[in-house]
């Protein structure tokens, strides 16, 4: 019999809408914003984004000096914790501003525990695609991306996940995740997933950050069709000769201000 969603777990998804649209500042984005030539393989969706994308986690952003012309904001919305058969969410905590116009995407991080390993059932699945897909009940969202760096074995449980989340959201809003470097260069489960961008992600990299490195500045880009619409990149890892024409989300180890912000929006290559 399926495991019923408990009323605790209701009542934090309901918890984690109010902060969010009462923490948040949303509007339409301004009309005549620049975007980047659209590339073969973009969707129609993700085309509508902004070229530049800052990554606003969990600590109190005041981006209330961007430009919305030229930059957007992806925030952490919340975390879901997967653990044993349990499913927990903690909601984002921490003040977020925005300049009016401001295109903002929800982000959803997936984390497993490190105690009780995450029993992945069916059960599991739907609540945690549940709990995904209410992140983009939040008025004035342009998007919603998952965050999830799934092992081999959890690649079954993250395919059906995305199919789902996609199921339940409105058929309008782009989905899009972010990727390990190697799932866009050398490996082919990427492929026929509902999404609309997949955003590989050049820092923090570990093992391997060296060859994808060589790779990028040798002329090479990404073996996967869906990644290569925009790129993931830390204003402390500076990488070069980066493929030209991608919308970057650009993560700041630290708070952003708006010197740094303003920097970030001029790494994009034309």
């Amino acid at each position: 019999m399926r495991r019923m969603i408990s009323t605790r777990f209701l009542l934090a998804i309901f918890i984690a809408a109010v902060l969010a649209t009462a923490g948040l500042v949303f509007a339409h984005a301004s009309p005549g914003q620049p975007a980047l030539a659209p590339h073969p393989f973009a969707a129609p969706k993700v085309t509508q984004l902004p070229p530049v994308i800052l990554w606003a986690w969990e600590r109190p952003e005041d981006l209330s000096a961007i430009d919305p012309n030229t930059t957007g904001v992806a925030f952490l919305a919340r975390t879901v914790f997967l653990s044993g058969d349990t499913v927990s969410l903690r909601p984002r905590l921490q003040p977020l501003r925005l300049a009016p116009g401001t295109q903002v995407i929800a982000v959803v991080r997936v984390e497993v525990g490190r105690s009780a390993s995450p029993s992945l059932s069916p059960a599991q699945l739907a609540d945690t695609a549940h709990v995904v897909a209410a992140a983009a009940e939040s008025p004035g969202l342009s998007g919603l991306q998952i965050d999830f760096d799934a092992t081999v074995s959890q690649r079954d449980f993250y395919r059906e996940l995305i199919a789902r989340v996609r199921e339940e959201i409105p058929p309008d809003m782009p989905l899009s995740v972010t990727a390990l470097a190697s799932w866009c260069i050398g490996d082919d489960w990427l492929q026929n997933l509902p999404i609309d961008d997949a955003v590989p992600m050049l820092f923090r990299m570990g093992a391997g950050a060296r060859e994808v490195s060589l790779h990028l500045s040798g002329g090479g880009d990404f073996r996967a069709p869906v990644c290569r619409q925009s790129l993931g990149v830390s204003t402390d890892e500076p990488l070069s000769n980066l493929p030209a024409g991608r919308r970057l989300y650009i993560f700041s180890p630290r708070g952003w201000t708006p010197g740094t912000a303003q920097l970030a929006s001029q790494m994009v290559r034309p």
